[in-house]
C-alpha cells in the first residue's frame, strides 16, 4: 500500500543527505515537553537512513513528540560541515552568503520565517576549536543564533515536523522541515575561513595580524594603511572597490563611507546585526574618534535606512570629502 507521507519524508531526507554527503551520521531525537534526549545515540549511514524501516520508526518518534536532528559524525572533530542558525533573518540572506563565497551546501525552512545553513568548508573532518571559530564568524556575518555555533551543534533533519509550541501555526499544527536548497559542494571561499579561523586560534594574544582573506579578483585592497584579514573585512573593501570611493575621493571621510556601504548592504536585504559587522570588522581604523562605537553604528545604519526610503541611489547625496555625520530627524 502507497503511504504518501512516508515517501514525501524519504524524498526531503534523501535531497538533504545528498546534499551533505558523508560516511556517518549521527541522529538524536530530544522530546520537545521533556527536553530529554530518546535513550541512545543512533549513527547510520545515508543507505540505513533512508532505509523505510528507519524512517518508520523516526516519523513513529516525531508523531510523538521529538524532534529529529542530525550531524554528519567525525568522532571527536568537525566534518567539515558548519550550522548557522538564521533565526528571523529571511531567505534573501542566502543570497548575501552566496555572493560572498559562503554559499551553503543545504538550507532547510524549520518554521516560518526561520532557516537553518550547512556550509561545507573543508572535505575532512576539522578541529572542534577551528570550527566553533568559524561558526561564530558566520553567526556574526549574517545575524545567526550565536547559542548554536560550537563544533558539534546539531540541525534538524527534513520530512519531519518541528515539535516546538511556539512554532505551531494559526491552526495549532506543527510546521514541516522542508529543503529550500539542496547542492552538494564546498562554499567558494571556505577554505579562507579554514585559513583564517586557523590562524587567530594560533596567535590567541592577537599580536600578530590574521592572514589576509583572499579578494575576489575585481576587489582592490584596503589601502588605508589597514590589512584585509576577517569576511568582514573582505566584504567592506568589496563595495570600496565597487563604489570606486578611494579612486573618487583620496581623502576620504569614513564616516560617509560606511554609511554609503551600509546602504549598499540594506538595500540588498542585509540584516542590520550583519551590517553592523561588517562596519565594525571592515572600516579602517574603526572605531577611530569614535568614543562610543555601538551608537555610532546605531546611528548610521538609522540614518542610511532613513536615506533608503528617501531615495533609492546610495553614494549619491553628499560629497564624500565632506566630514561629520547627521543623525536621523528624531533620533
Amino acid at each position: 500500500m502507497f503511504d504518501r507521507g512516508l515517501n514525501l519524508t524519504l524524498q526531503a531526507m534523501r535531497r538533504q543527505l545528498t546534499a551533505m554527503p558523508h560516511d556517518l551520521y549521527l541522529i538524536r531525537l530530544i522530546h520537545h515537553q521533556t527536553k530529554r534526549a530518546f535513550p541512545g545515540e543512533r549513527l547510520w549511514t545515508s543507505t540505513q537512513l533512508v532505509h523505510p524501516a528507519t524512517v518508520r520508526f523516526l516519523r513513529v518518534r516525531n508523531r510523538e513528540g521529538c524532534d529529529v536532528y542530525i550531524q554528519p559524525f567525525a568522532e571527536e572533530r568537525n566534518p567539515g560541515y558548519i550550522l548557522v542558525d538564521l533565526d528571523h533573518t529571511g531567505p534573501a540572506i542566502v543570497e548575501t552568503m552566496r555572493s560572498n563565497g559562503h554559499d551553503p551546501c543545504v538550507v532547510l525552512q524549520t518554521s516560518h520565517g526561520n532557516l537553518q545553513a550547512w556550509v561545507q568548508v573543508s572535505a575532512t573532518p576539522i578541529e572542534p576549536a577551528v570550527a566553533s571559530r568559524i561558526g561564530k564568524q558566520l553567526a556574526d556575518l549574517y545575524g545567526g543564533d550565536p547559542a548554536s555555533t560550537d563544533w558539534r551543534h546539531l540541525g534538524r533533519l527534513a520530512g519531519f515536523t518541528n515539535q516546538k509550541p511556539q512554532r505551531r501555526n494559526g491552526r495549532g499544527h506543527s510546521p514541516w522541515v522542508k529543503v529550500l536548497h539542496a547542492h552538494a559542494g564546498l562554499a567558494a571561499r571556505g577554505a579562507a575561513l579554514l585559513e583564517a579561523a586557523e590562524h587567530r586560534l594560533s596567535n590567541p594574544s592577537n599580536l600578530a595580524p590574521a592572514p589576509r582573506l583572499p579578494l575576489p579578483a575585481a576587489t582592490h585592497p584596503n589601502t588605508a594603511g589597514t590589512t584585509v584579514t576577517t569576511a568582514t573585512d573582505e566584504i567592506y573593501a568589496t563595495w570600496l572597490h565597487r563604489l570606486r570611493i578611494l579612486e573618487r575621493f583620496p581623502q576620504t571621510d569614513w564616516s560617509i563611507a560606511d554609511k554609503w556601504i551600509a546602504k549598499e548592504l540594506l538595500q540588498r536585504g542585509t540584516p542590520a546585526p550583519q551590517v553592523a559587522a561588517i562596519l565594525r570588522g571592515g572600516s579602517p581604523g574603526f572605531p577611530r574618534h569614535h568614543a562610543h562605537s555601538d551608537d555610532y553604528l546605531r546611528r548610521t545604519l538609522a540614518r542610511a535606512a532613513w536615506e533608503l526610503a528617501v531615495s533609492p541611489f546610495p553614494g549619491r547625496d553628499h560629497p564624500l570629502h565632506c566630514h561629520g555625520q547627521t543623525d536621523v530627524p528624531g533620533s
